[in-house]
């Protein structure tokens, strides 16, 4: 992992230059002038990706699926792949510490979101998702009205703001990016933007809950746990903690042969 990124200094330019971006960002929303220009964004965004959807086709079926919960917990996976892969972020012998540092990251980022979704309560921020309020939707629960008992499928939200899914995506596409070059950066980010989409596509949240909720919360959980000595520190203990069980699944066959285990 690159000493000069992850360390136990305090960085404040850096940290308060999130903090700006996080706060224009926001206030860009609530102010009404721009609020307009928002909203604009989010009702073009949702016509066009949701009115194929009407069709009922390949394209419907496409994110359907990509709206279950269990494809979620797929994503999840992946995005975990990308990070445990030697060489591919990471060198074999960083994994394990930059994977207590992003889980360090994500806690942190969580923990902002409990004290946000107070503030939205609070200010009257919160609304419906769109499925719920343009007149004509196309529904993907009405369309497919089996898989949503079976599967799970997502098409709506009564409270859309900030886009939880989203920030998640984003922190993770965010940390990477520290480490992360040329093709294998535009990886990061294409998988964060494809499995946004779902979401944007179904109705279930608005652009803005992505681009203004979702990046606010992932720059605020970046700032103070990268720019900070948290996920430094944290990462540390986490590797201290676990070296016991490390030591153990390191003798078991396969297991012992991931990186994320043997450190290779």
């Amino acid at each position: 992992m690159n000493p000069t990124f992850l360390n136990d200094q305090w960085r404040t330019r850096p940290l308060i230059a999130c903090h700006i971006v996080a706060l224009l960002l926001l206030a860009s929303w609530v102010w009404a002038p721009s609020r307009a220009l928002w909203d604009q964004f989010d009702l073009q965004l949702f016509a066009l990706l949701n009115q194929p959807v009407h069709a009922a086709g390949l394209w419907a079926k496409t994110w359907a699926i990509g709206s279950m919960r269990p494809v979620d917990m797929g994503v999840g996976v992946l995005m975990l792949a990308v990070m445990l892969k030697a060489d591919l972020v990471f060198s074999g012998a960083q994994v394990r510490k930059a994977l207590y540092a992003f889980l360090a990251t994500l806690t942190l980022m969580l923990l902002f979101r409990v004290g946000f979704a107070e503030l939205v309560k609070l200010m009257g921020w919160q609304r419906p998702s769109a499925s719920l309020v343009v007149e004509g939707a196309a529904r993907l629960t009405e369309l497919f009205p089996g898989w949503e008992e079976r599967w799970d499928l997502k098409d709506s939200a009564t409270r859309s703001f900030p886009g939880d899914h989203a920030s998640v995506l984003l922190i993770w596409a965010m940390f990477l990016s520290f480490f992360a070059r040329n093709g294998r950066l535009l990886l990061i980010w294409a998988m964060a933007v494809i499995f946004m989409l779902p979401r944007l596509v179904a109705g279930a949240h608005w652009g803005s809950d992505a681009l203004v909720g979702g990046v606010f919360l992932a720059l605020l959980g970046l700032a103070w746990a990268c720019f900070t000595p948290f996920a430094y520190k944290a990462s540390e203990w986490l590797e201290r903690a676990t070296l016991p069980l490390t030591r153990v699944l390191s003798q078991l066959p396969l297991i012992g042969r991931l990186s994320v285990i043997s450190g290779r």
